[in-house]
């Protein structure tokens, strides 16, 4: 059996719904195409696709192989072209994550302007405030916010993310903040997916301080934190870009800066080894457009 053949043939069924369609996209007999999947069922030993008289559905096997199958596909063409020297426009389909609201605001940007400059390269955004994995995601590239664990991955920095303190001017109104403990007679919103008892901050003599909080209001969006601080509710602490609208618009001042923890990096992450040309030329496109952004911050 030859297995790229069968994976070429299966894609097509999956992209097209149904054996006779690929049977006709590839001018290959319909008894040819559905020998070639079962065959590669049998060489598997799953089932991949769910038959019907009119359509095809996809397994969860199924649609976990066809991804790589799919990743695997392009490589293998990349190789090709790279074998045989030539030197034709980068194409396929690049998987992306980043967090839901930087990807909204910072990364989609980028991406239209880079599908506008490279027509024959789709890109899937994944937008998620949960990290996924590069590997059984199938994600070719990753922008992360925070400290990074040790792994094989490949992570080209960009720049840092300050997490902020700030309150509407309301809220504020008649107190002076100038101190952490300057906060202990205010309400707070706080952001995160578990329960925070408390807040660290940075003492410009030296060391830190962990500054206990009780929470009036919890959520577990930063823009949903952002809007609730807007109202008055109470302090909250985000990351820097997620606020920064709103202190643009004088609807949230930034409090207690000198005592702020450090920034955190922010890194594009692949799997490194010899990238796609489709990775590489967008990596060469969003990097510095992405570093200009964080400064900008």
């Amino acid at each position: 059996m030859d297995r790229l053949e069968a994976m070429a043939i299966l894609l097509k069924v999956a992209d097209s719904g149904s054996f006779s369609a690929a049977s006709r996209a590839l001018r290959v007999p319909l008894a040819t195409v559905s020998r070639k999947v079962a065959e590669l069922e049998a060489h598997l030993g799953t089932r991949l696709l769910l038959r019907s008289t009119r359509r095809v559905a996809l397994t969860d096997a199924g649609a976990a192989y066809i991804a790589s199958a799919r990743r695997i596909l392009e490589e293998v063409e990349e190789a090709e072209r790279l074998a045989a020297g030539e030197f034709e426009a980068p194409r396929g389909e690049l998987v992306l994550t980043a967090p839901v609201l930087f990807g909204r605001l910072h990364l989609l940007p980028i991406v239209t302007e880079f599908l506008a400059a490279y027509p024959a390269i789709n890109i899937r955004l994944l937008l998620a405030d949960r990290n996924l994995h590069l590997i059984e995601d199938h994600v070719d590239m990753a922008l992360r916010i925070g400290t990074l664990p040790d792994s094989r991955l490949v992570a080209l920095r960009l720049g840092a993310m300050r997490m902020v303190v700030c309150a509407s001017p309301a809220l504020l109104a008649g107190r002076a903040v100038t101190r952490p403990e300057d906060l202990a007679g205010l309400p707070v919103v706080s952001f995160g997916e578990a329960p925070v008892s408390s807040w660290a901050f940075r003492q410009p003599e030296g060391g830190s301080l962990d500054l206990a909080i009780r929470p009036r209001l919890s959520v577990t969006t930063a823009e949903a934190a952002v809007w609730a601080a807007r109202q008055g509710v109470g302090v909250t602490r985000v990351l820097h870009y997620q606020c920064a609208e709103a202190v643009r618009e004088g609807a949230l001042a930034i409090l207690l800066s000198e005592h702020e923890v450090a920034p955190l990096p922010v890194h594009l992450l692949h799997a490194g080894g010899a990238l796609p040309s489709k990775t590489r030329v967008f990596v060469d496109f969003a990097a510095g457009r992405l570093r200009q952004r964080l400064a900008a911050l």
